[in-house]
């Protein structure tokens, strides 16, 4: 069956300036991180990425590793881009990443010019594309000097293998330097992607989120949900088949009485709000604008239905900040602490 996007696609969407860019991103960006590997049927990924451009979620963001196995989501989404998305290219923006093991050997993963510039020539194979939109060093390497991975970030732009280049996971003291080389190169760093949500507040402790603000630097969240956390699923406990009981990146132990106590407030308070528990937490996330857009993954079509409406009302009073706050607190739950943290 053939596919032909919404009409009002752009109606319902709210897209937004990439920090000092003029790439406008959605503020609800569609991540394949899970879900769109071999263990799910690609009529399954079809339908959530139809889902997804149907309500003006024009940014796919992919990375190298991302399936599984590794790739395959990079070649689902190739495969989508040929038939569903053929002729739609130049609506669309699509990024990809390297910085995790894909490959035996020194030179599959981390940060050097060898690993960074041919995962990302394989990643344009996967996907079937001259050039992706953003492409982003996907952590921080400490054993490689940033000149060099900055430098390939450089080069794949001025080869055209990318049109804009990100950093993910740098702490603000790193991210500095990046954007700082990166900017004497002449190929400005123009997004960040950190781990951000209520239960994971380590960019504001430390400085990022207004780092990013005063450089100018776009920011796109990743887990604003806390990977389900922050939805109706767990409020009675942790169901049979959830991702928390499959041994995936969501650890059965984060799902604490008491992390799970705070949820049901937090629901409380979104149901006053009159949105779901999602459509709250993402827009808690893009709530002051220091964050461009928030960054979801979907199991199935109406999850993104859900989050895209978040954006239909993105506006807090202080007394519900407040409130909040008194629930969001750190859960220690960011999987990617290690990476932020590199000295």
């Amino acid at each position: 069956m053939s596919y032909s996007p919404a009409s009002d696609r752009y109606e319902k969407m709210v897209y937004r300036h990439c920090g000092k860019s003029g790439l406008k991103l959605p503020a609800i960006s569609l991540g394949l991180w899970h879900n769109f590997g071999h263990d799910r049927p690609h009529e399954l990924k079809q339908s959530i990425c139809r889902t997804a451009f149907d309500h003006g979620i024009t940014h796919f963001d992919l990375a190298n590793n991302y399936g599984p196995p590794a790739g395959s989501a990079e070649e689902a989404f190739g495969e989508i881009l040929k038939t569903d998305f053929a002729g739609y290219r130049d609506e669309l923006i699509i990024s990809s990443k390297a910085g995790y093991r894909m490959w035996p050997g020194p030179y599959g993963e981390m940060g050097s010019r060898k690993y960074l510039i041919a995962s990302c020539d394989q990643s344009l194979k996967r996907m079937g594309v001259d050039y992706v939109d953003i492409f982003y060093s996907h952590r921080f390497d400490p054993n490689t000097p940033l000149e060099e991975t900055m430098g390939a970030l450089d080069h794949i732009v001025r080869s055209g293998r990318a049109l804009y280049v990100g950093i993910s996971s740098y702490n603000s003291d790193r991210t500095r330097e990046a954007v700082a080389i990166l900017k004497d190169l002449g190929t400005p760093c123009v997004i960040h992607q950190p781990s951000y949500n209520m239960l994971n507040r380590w960019v504001e402790r430390d400085g990022l989120k207004d780092t990013l603000t005063e450089l100018g630097v776009g920011s796109i969240a990743f887990t604003p949900l806390a990977q389900g956390m922050l939805t109706t699923k767990y409020l009675k406990g942790v169901p049979e088949g959830s991702r928390a009981t499959q041994g995936k990146s969501l650890k059965r132990d984060f799902l604490s009485d008491a992390a799970i106590d705070k949820i049901r407030g937090l629901n409380a308070i979104a149901e006053s709000r009159g949105q779901t528990l999602a459509q709250m937490a993402l827009a808690w996330v893009l709530r002051d604008g220091g964050i461009t857009t928030a960054l979801i993954g979907a199991s199935k079509p109406e999850q993104v239905v859900d989050c895209a409406g978040a954006v239909e009302n993105l506006e807090f009073t202080a007394a519900e900040l407040a409130e909040i706050d008194t629930l969001a607190t750190d859960e220690e739950i960011n999987l990617w602490a290690k990476s932020s943290e590199e000295a």
